[in-house]
């Protein structure tokens, strides 16, 4: 009997299993080599369900975090997406399998370059890797997007990335604090308006310079 890949394992034991059901998901964890996005020292880890240590003491999202992300956003293959937090470009290059375009903001100069050089080796064409601060460029002028991957949690509630979305259009985000945090699927109603669903609780790092409750002083 033959032995399944460890990626179809990490698909069928570890993805669908967290309640990615999305057919269309699952497809784009075959399709994208999720080890091409591992530091090659920890590359026999790529298949497990783990956050991987990136430089600068960052880290991947689980794969399991990512099919819940990629399945809450709904992409049809038209969308103008907004990532925020490259990492090393797995995620991007997931977003870009069923979108039209995807914008994504890294802070972090070396790991911007690390995506960038990730996606050109595998010829993903219809990416932007930008090297800024994403929560000071939502502060300004902005454009809009039909879809927002927040990769990097906010300690508190910030209503800035929503403001970015087109009215239809659909943000999903994880806010809180360890030991708890909740993701969370917006979407943009009308020009004033927006609903918020609740869909699972994580915890993943936090965007750097995000906004942190007030400390109390005595």
């Amino acid at each position: 009997m033959q032995t399944a890949s460890p990626r179809e394992q990490m698909i069928e034991q570890q993805v669908r299993a967290w309640d990615v059901l999305d057919e269309r998901v699952l497809g784009i964890f075959r399709k994208i080599p999720r080890e091409h996005f591992v530091p090659a020292e920890q590359r026999y880890m790529a298949y497990m369900d783990l956050e991987i240590p990136l430089p600068k003491g960052q880290h991947m999202l689980r794969p399991s975090v990512a099919g819940r992300l990629l399945q809450a956003l709904e992409l049809t293959g038209t969308e103008r997406v907004l990532e925020i937090g490259a990492g090393s470009g797995f995620i991007t290059a997931c977003l870009a399998a069923v979108s039209a375009h995807v914008e994504s903001i890294e802070v972090i100069p070396e790991l911007a370059e690390l995506a960038k050089s990730n996606l050109a080796t595998l010829s993903i064409g219809n990416t932007q890797i930008v090297t800024a601060d994403a929560l000071a460029a939502a502060a300004g002028p902005t454009r809009r997007y039909a879809a927002i991957a927040v990769t990097g949690s906010l300690p508190i509630a910030d209503d800035r990335f929503q403001r970015q979305l087109e009215i239809g259009g659909r943000l999903f985000m994880i806010v809180g604090e360890a030991p708890v945090m909740n993701a969370r699927l917006i979407r943009r109603t009308a020009e004033d308006a927006w609903t918020t669903e609740s869909l699972f609780e994580t915890v993943v790092d936090p965007l750097i310079n995000a906004r942190r409750p007030q400390e109390f002083t005595f």
